[in-house]
Parts: C-alpha cells; sequence; structure tokens
C-alpha cells in the first residue's frame, strides 16, 4: 500500500514537471518505465489521463484546500472512473507541495509582455518654482519596476511625476477599472 501511494505521488509528480515545469524527459514512457512497470500499457494510459485531468481541474480551479477536498471528496464517490481514498491522501499532499509553485509557472507561461514588479510613490510640496502659484502645489512622484517574466531579470525602473489634476484623473481611472472587475467577477 505504501508503495502504491508513492508510485502515485511520482506520477502526478512527474506529469508536473513536464506539463508545468517543462521538463520534457518525463515522457509517458519514462514515467511507465520507472514507476509502473508492471502495469498493462493501456491501464497506465488510462491512469495518466486520470491523472492529468484531476490535476488540470485542480490547476484551472486554482483550487484552495477547502475547493480541494470538496473535489476530493466528489472524485472519491464517484463509481466509474474515482479515485481511491488512498489516492485522495497523495493528492493532497501533492498540491500543498506544488501549488504555489504550479500557479506561478501557468502565471509566467500566460505572460508575454512585461509585468509590472513594485510600484513607489511619495508626494513632494514645491518650496521653489519659477512662478508663485506652483509654490507648495503637492507633486506625486512615481517609481514602476517593470521586467520581463523572466526570472533572473533585473527590473527597468521608470520615474515620473503627476499634479494632483492628473493623479485625480489617474484615481479616477483606477476607480473605474476596479467597478468593471467587480463587476465581471460577480
Amino acid at each position: 500500500m505504501a508503495d502504491d501511494a508513492k508510485c502515485f505521488l511520482g506520477l502526478l509528480n512527474g506529469l508536473t514537471k513536464r506539463i508545468y515545469y517543462g521538463n520534457d524527459e518525463f515522457s509517458d514512457e519514462f514515467l511507465k518505465n520507472e514507476i509502473y512497470p508492471d502495469i498493462p500499457d493501456e491501464e497506465f494510459r488510462k491512469l495518466v489521463t486520470k491523472c492529468m485531468g484531476i490535476i488540470k481541474s485542480m490547476v484551472s480551479a486554482d483550487m484552495d484546500l477547502n475547493q480541494l477536498e470538496a473535489f476530493l471528496t466528489s472524485q472519491v464517490k464517484k463509481k466509474d472512473g474515482g479515485i481511491s481514498e488512498e489516492q485522495s491522501q497523495v493528492l493532497r499532499k501533492f498540491w500543498k507541495m506544488h501549488k504555489n509553485k504550479i500557479h506561478d509557472s501557468v502565471i509566467s507561461q500566460t505572460s508575454w509582455n512585461n509585468t509590472l514588479k513594485q510600484v513607489s510613490w511619495r508626494i513632494d510640496i514645491k518650496s521653489q518654482a519659477r512662478h508663485i502659484d506652483q509654490i507648495n502645489a503637492p507633486t506625486a512622484i512615481v517609481e514602476l519596476q517593470v521586467a520581463e517574466t523572466k526570472e533572473n531579470e533585473v527590473p527597468e525602473v521608470i520615474r515620473f511625476e503627476m499634479d494632483e489634476s492628473k493623479m485625480s484623473k489617474i484615481l479616477q481611472n483606477m476607480k473605474e477599472i476596479e467597478d468593471e472587475i467587480n463587476i465581471h467577477c460577480q
């Protein structure tokens, strides 16, 4: 029984390395030879298909532990194509180990442009200016760190300043974006 759990976890890890971490050496043939050499090819293909379906369901829903629990309970209760209680325990352990890393991998695979890594800002008050009406006017100094999705890239820093009216427009635009997101999330 312990060997069954170990083999099942090994299969899940191998599939994850191939699908989400880009390690192509974990082919079905390699996994079968290394983990399940004694089961027939057709049975192994069914097991791989079932595992890939379960993993993809967990990933696409980005399941938290409560969702995972409900999902695994439904999989155990399935008559045809379900999983055993022991496999359910292995899947819990697997998901706790890999959830965040898979999430990060999926995000990096689906990002095709630069990403915003950090935003910092401050408000300055002008104490000197050419025109008297510019003195004591608040100015927002904004710094954005933008980088490609590659792990070790040094981010590009973009700095700019905005007066009060530009800042108000940006805040209004951000509010509109937030409202749109809230509408579509409900």
